[in-house]
This record gives C-alpha cells, structure tokens and sequence, in this order.
C-alpha cells in the first residue's frame, strides 16, 4: 500500500477509534454499523484495537508517566492505542514510520503539546515492544 494510502487509513481508523470513543461502542461495533466498509488497513487497525485493548491500555499506562488513560483528551487516547496496536502487531511497519505518522496526527487534529507526548509515549512502548528494532527514528 503506498505511503499516501496508508496515511488516509490511518486517518480513517482514528476517527472511527475516536467515534467509538465518544460513543462509549467497541471498535468492532462501530465498524459493524458502517454503510460502506473503510479499507481494509483501517479496518485492521480498528478491529485490532478492539480485540487486544486490555494489552494496549496497559501498555499506555505504564509508559505515559503521571498521564492516567482517562485524563488524557480522546483524541490522543485514541491515537496511542492505533499506533500501540501498530507497534505490537505490524513488525511490518517499521517503528519510525509509525511514530512519525502518529506524532503528524497529533500535530493535526490534536493540541499543540500532542506530538511530543505522543511522541515520548510512543517511543518508551517502541522500545518495550520492539526491544531488537533499536532507537525509533
């Protein structure tokens, strides 16, 4: 899938995280009920946040220092779970490319100070869950 496809889907599975979010539904739930099935990267994403969610939330917690999960605005909570699942489940993606898409997300559709949390979020789980990938970036 091209960079620019992938990008789009990431798009995608985050606002359709986001909307389940809000709406207090499983990922799967909302995926469920869409007219028009989104394309079938984003759906992993989604599908994949919703089955390993426990694993994901914890994984957030313990490396988002003085942040509980359910302080953090949606947006970014919802972002770190993608790019989480990413990081634990898509060795095919390398790891500087899932910081880099998720720290533009952030810097898009959230707050200014989202990129750099996001970012040393990210970074503390990358090294975690991809111990052998070496320093992301």
């Amino acid at each position: 899938m091209p960079p620019v496809a992938r990008r789009e889907a990431r798009e995608r599975a985050l606002s359709l995280l986001y909307e389940a979010e809000v709406k207090d539904a499983e990922p799967s739930r909302v995926l469920e009920e869409l007219p028009v099935p989104p394309d079938a990267f984003a759906a992993d994403l989604v599908a994949g946040v919703g089955a390993n969610r426990a694993r994901i939330d914890d994984l957030i917690e313990r490396h988002s220092i003085g942040w509980a999960l359910d302080r953090m605005p949606s947006l970014d909570r919802a972002l770190l779970r993608m790019a989480t699942y990413e990081l634990m489940a898509r060795a095919d993606i390398p790891t500087a490319v899932v910081l880099s898409e998720a720290v533009e997300l952030a810097g898009t559709y959230s707050t200014d100070e989202s990129g750099r949390f996001v970012n040393g979020v990210l970074s503390a789980i990358a090294a975690a869950v991809r111990p052998d990938a070496g320093p992301p970036g």
